[in-house]
């Protein structure tokens, strides 16, 4: 439901620290420099003086809501919140309403944020348009979600879609030292380096989740009178909620390993087990779905190429659906890509072409080979005896060298007895004995 107060209100001491840890102004406001950075769009959008309708989207704890409600004091507009959770139409048109009676009699601006926008339907989303398009107030919707599959087109266009990304390691740091210097949880007054990487791994780019941790640490060592957090400590209190793993870490790597050696072996109940250890160690499904989609080009290629296509489709429904919905088809192109035939035929030859090109000399493209869109090139003999292969019989020009002079056919690729590219085999080597014929 919507509510209204003053954006920038000091949070009651018993408020959440996410709550009272939040930015007051856009200098205490910690990563998103690619925004908010000197001469930066957000930056700029802050300067002019001047709101206007955007969208924020990105995942979870990264700043959406401080932005928005920064945007509020700066513009001093009237801020309106409405949950898309909890809200509908009716709370809408409670938001209009009060923008209105605000227009009357203050003329000041009003800003209307709508968290989590995707969850409203289409009908809901559209009853934000007459009034953003009048002027009655400034739209800042924000979501975890790809805009451009959960906002309709029409609110879409209206509006500026800035990206927020996850903070950095060095940006969790810092929030955990501003908690330490400024005493925010009295009951603790140090955390071993030790302990700040985990919790930096925790919280996977996520400020709330990293704040909500330190005030559950806070209660623990309070009531068991710590005042300095180590690993050890930390473990035991934690032990559950902390991944299983540090992202970027030796584990994090040996992990996606076993996962991708898996999927090679051909062994889909393997793939399955550390596909979903990751993800149960929080690993990022959008990660995962960009390693599945490199399984599919590097161990499967051709020999099946429904693999590759399968592997986008799963990262695009993961797109569309999130978590838990998405994962299903992440899991879907796991096992399929386990049960695919392997050949690394394409993969060999592309590293194998790639080494040659690096260590071989920049040899001259064949006249017959050369385009001649002029006269001159014409009368230089470009493009002369090109053979155009749909006019020879069966389509192919046997006998004709595509290679540069003087240099040998190298047979980067060399596909293998699997899968299609069984097929493919047969077919090069029923070309290759036309092409002898011909010599």
């Amino acid at each position: 439901m919507a509510q209204r107060k003053d954006p920038m209100a000091t949070p009651a001491s018993h408020s959440p620290l996410a709550e009272r840890l939040r930015p007051q102004n856009l200098g205490e406001v910690i990563g998103q420099q690619h925004l908010l950075g000197e001469g930066m769009p957000l930056r700029i959008a802050f300067e002019s003086g001047q709101p206007h309708s955007c969208i924020l989207w990105g995942p979870p704890g990264v700043g959406k809501t401080t932005i928005a409600r920064l945007m509020a004091s700066s513009f001093d507009a009237h801020f309106i919140t409405i949950s898309a959770v909890l809200g509908g139409v009716k709370d809408i048109r409670e938001a209009v309403e009060q923008a209105t009676i605000w227009q009357g009699q203050s003329g000041k601006r009003t800003i209307v944020f709508v968290d989590e926008v995707h969850r409203f339907n289409k009908s809901q989303q559209d009853a934000f348009l007459p009034h953003v398009e009048s002027g009655l107030f400034t739209f800042i919707g924000a979501t975890t979600e790809n805009p451009s599959f959960e906002v309709n087109s029409a609110l879409l266009s209206r509006a500026v879609v800035y990206v927020l990304q996850p903070l950095s390691d060095d940006d969790l740091k810092e929030i955990i030292a501003k908690v330490l210097e400024e005493r925010a949880l009295p009951a603790i007054e140090t955390i071993a380096d030790e302990a700040v990487n985990r919790l930096v791994a925790y919280a996977d780019g996520d400020a709330r989740r990293l704040l909500n941790t330190l005030e559950s640490l806070s209660v623990a060592a309070r009531s068991e009178r710590i005042t300095e957090v180590n690993d050890a400590w930390l473990l035991k209190v934690l032990g559950q909620q902390l991944r299983r793993y540090d992202k970027g870490g030796e584990q994090f790597y040996d992990t996606i390993s076993a996962l991708h050696k898996s999927v090679r072996g051909s062994d889909p109940d393997a793939a399955l087990y550390w596909f979903m250890r990751m993800l149960d160690g929080g690993a990022e499904p959008r990660y995962m779905a960009r390693r599945l989609i490199r399984m599919a080009s590097e161990d499967i290629g051709l020999a099946d190429p429904r693999a590759l296509r399968l592997a986008l489709d799963a990262a695009e429904v993961y797109e569309r659906l999130g978590s838990p919905e998405g994962e299903l088809a992440l899991a879907q192109c796991v096992v399929y890509l386990a049960v695919a035939p392997k050949p690394n035929a394409v993969y060999k030859a592309f590293n194998e072409a790639k080494a040659f090109i690096k260590k071989d000399g920049t040899r001259p493209v064949p006249l017959h080979l050369r385009n001649a869109p002029t006269k001159l090139m014409k009368e230089l003999d470009y493009g002369k005896d090109y053979r155009y292969a749909h006019d020879e019989e069966d389509g192919f020009a046997a006998g004709e060298n595509y290679f540069p002079q003087g240099m040998a056919a190298p047979g980067f690729y060399r596909p293998v007895n699997r899968g299609l590219e069984i097929k493919i085999s047969d077919k090069l080597n029923e070309l290759k004995s036309k092409n002898n014929k011909k010599n």
